[in-house]
């Protein structure tokens, strides 16, 4: 499972937290691995499976 980077970088934002919003889009790549990155979600208070796209139907 990835997480787009633009989908956290967009509910950051939504929070008001826009400086954290851009330093996601310059440091993180386009798809996020939730494993690798777990610490970062968890200070950043986001559980992965919120981030995660609805799958098509």
């Amino acid at each position: 499972m990835r997480i787009a980077r633009d989908r956290i970088a967009t509910v950051l934002r939504e929070r008001g937290q826009q400086m954290r919003a851009d330093w996601i889009e310059r440091e993180l790549p386009e798809l996020v691995d939730p494993a690798q990155h777990v610490g970062l979600l968890a200070t950043l208070h986001l559980d992965p499976a919120d981030l995660v796209d609805a799958p098509s139907r």
